[in-house]
């Protein structure tokens, strides 16, 4: 991702620390019993031009005028794990088995075994199976099992309607956009990690080279040019799903109306945007 795509405008960044700032964010960090050590002292929010068509990222884009969401179909997934490969070729995301944006899990049930077996690409027989913690591939585990049901599930950011990460966060470094995007401003991020304590899927991981901590942003960059995530973009069976769920004829739209969808741990109250069909009770 490019440097002028991922930092926000002084404008639309001072607009949402004047509304997610430090006083919100030290609040929710107090909830769950951490003191931050820093808090950002929050700016004087200007005139509102920064969601008034002008908009981050660019001046062409208007972020009030759509409501992003993702579709996930687990009855599709073939575990190639071209999404993962991708993600991290768009993103710059580190060349590790340990650290991802996306990650795809397989989820086993065999005759006789009443535990779920569950394995992910970063699993250390799938490791050695791909040969390089830079190449990704599930290994041929359960040749020899009785498998009664297998399926895989791919994982994101949630991009939530109410997320935790922006509620811990100190200095407003994770703040969620009007489109439904949550993202992260490396320029105020101090390395504190609450954020990543504080999300219940998992989907923020520390970037030890850069001191700041990273996850999914559906490929901001690419969506409010018109493009679609590069996970997406690659999916060789339509397993991921991408949309304005404000245009009625959306793919994600269409997803959503077509099948009986459901989130991921909707107890948490985050409400997640990210949709799925397909899965089962353990998936979480």
């Amino acid at each position: 991702m490019n440097k002028e795509d991922s930092t926000p405008s002084s404008t639309a960044r001072r607009t949402f620390l004047g509304k997610l700032g430090g006083a919100a964010g030290c609040a929710g960090a107090a909830a769950l019993g951490v003191i931050p050590a820093i808090a950002a002292k929050p700016e004087a929010a200007p005139p509102s031009g920064a969601t008034a068509g002008a908009s981050f990222p660019t001046k062409d884009y208007d972020w009030s005028t759509h409501q992003w969401g993702f579709g996930v179909d687990a009855t599709k997934c073939i575990g190639c794990l071209r999404c993962v490969e991708a993600c991290k070729n768009e993103n710059s995301v580190p060349k590790n088995a340990h650290q991802f944006r996306t990650w795809v899990e397989r989820y086993v049930h065999i005759e006789g075994d009443p535990e779920v077996h569950i394995d992910s690409q970063s699993d250390p027989v799938n490791i050695a199976a791909s040969g390089s913690e830079k190449e990704f591939r599930f290994a041929n585990r359960y040749k020899d099992a009785k498998v009664e049901k297998a399926f895989f599930v791919p994982k994101l950011c949630n991009q939530c309607t109410h997320p935790a990460c922006v509620q811990v966060c100190p200095t407003g470094a994770t703040f969620r956009t009007e489109d439904g995007v949550v993202l992260i401003d490396a320029t105020y991020c101090i390395g504190c990690r609450y954020c990543v304590q504080a999300c219940p899927y998992g989907a923020r991981y520390f970037d030890e080279d850069r001191g700041v901590a990273d996850k999914c942003n559906w490929c901001y960059h690419r969506i409010t040019k018109g493009l679609k995530p590069a996970c997406v973009e690659v999916c060789p069976v339509g397993a991921r799903v991408f949309g304005d769920q404000k245009d009625k004829q959306s793919p994600i739209s269409l997803f959503i109306r077509n099948n009986r969808v459901q989130v991921l741990r909707p107890e948490t109250g985050n409400a997640p945007n990210v949709f799925y069909v397909g899965i089962d009770k353990e998936v979480n």
